[in-house]
């Protein structure tokens, strides 16, 4: 009997046998794709979201205990409007800067992104600034933490934000550092946009705050 393979039968298993290679070099980069995608945007999300619950639950614990003065001091008593106007000036104001360091990083800006990014820390670090001055103040009064349940919830409130801004802070210097030694490289500007995606959350919690224990208390 005879091996050799005639051409109709060559032309038949030629092509079943390019089909796998041809579906191998394909599903390679596909693969790649995979294995070099990050889940930090996705696990970042479910962290925005747990931190909603998280403020969620004090400021539901605040608007119960808010009106509970113990025979204390009310926000009348306590709050300054100008001095808060000029504390909320500040991190909205961060925020603006922020979202102009991000236009010039999409312009492969790397002195740009750095001089607006030292911006935001300067107003975010000015807004810290004023708070802790407003804490130690009220304490100084007598209007600590354990003088009643309204000043109990409104420094757990604002303090949990506060904390929320310093480590934004402490992220935001380590970004500036990693931008200065590498360059707005791909993981940089990943990190850069999950920074600001977190930064403008902490904007819109501020604004409830300004709103919801000062405004609505001082009118």
């Amino acid at each position: 009997m005879s091996s050799a393979t005639s051409p109709a039968q060559q032309s038949m298993v030629e092509p079943l046998a390019d089909r796998p290679m041809h579906h191998a070099r394909e599903a390679k980069p596909h693969e790649d794709a995979h294995a070099h995608s990050s889940p930090t945007p996705v696990g970042f999300w479910i962290y925005l979201m747990s931190d909603c619950v998280i403020f969620g639950a004090l400021f539901a614990t605040y608007a119960v205990l808010g009106g509970n003065y113990a025979g204390g001091p009310a926000p009348k008593d306590l709050f300054e409007p100008g001095f808060i106007a000029v504390e909320t000036a500040l991190l909205l104001f961060s925020s603006v800067t922020f979202g102009l360091a991000m236009l010039r990083a999409g312009k492969s800006d790397t002195n740009g992104t750095l001089m607006w990014l030292a911006v935001t820390a300067l107003f975010g670090a000015g807004f810290i600034g004023m708070e802790i001055y407003e804490f130690n103040h009220l304490i100084h009064l007598g209007a600590g933490p354990d003088r009643s349940a309204f000043l109990s919830s409104f420094f757990a409130l604002v303090g949990t934000h506060g904390l929320h801004v310093t480590g934004g802070l402490i992220w935001l210097i380590t970004l500036m550092v990693q931008i200065r030694m590498h360059g707005l490289i791909g993981p940089n500007m990943q990190r850069l946009g999950t920074l600001s995606m977190f930064w403008h959350f902490l904007d819109l919690v501020w604004i409830g705050v300004f709103s919801f224990v000062y405004l609505v208390r001082l009118i």
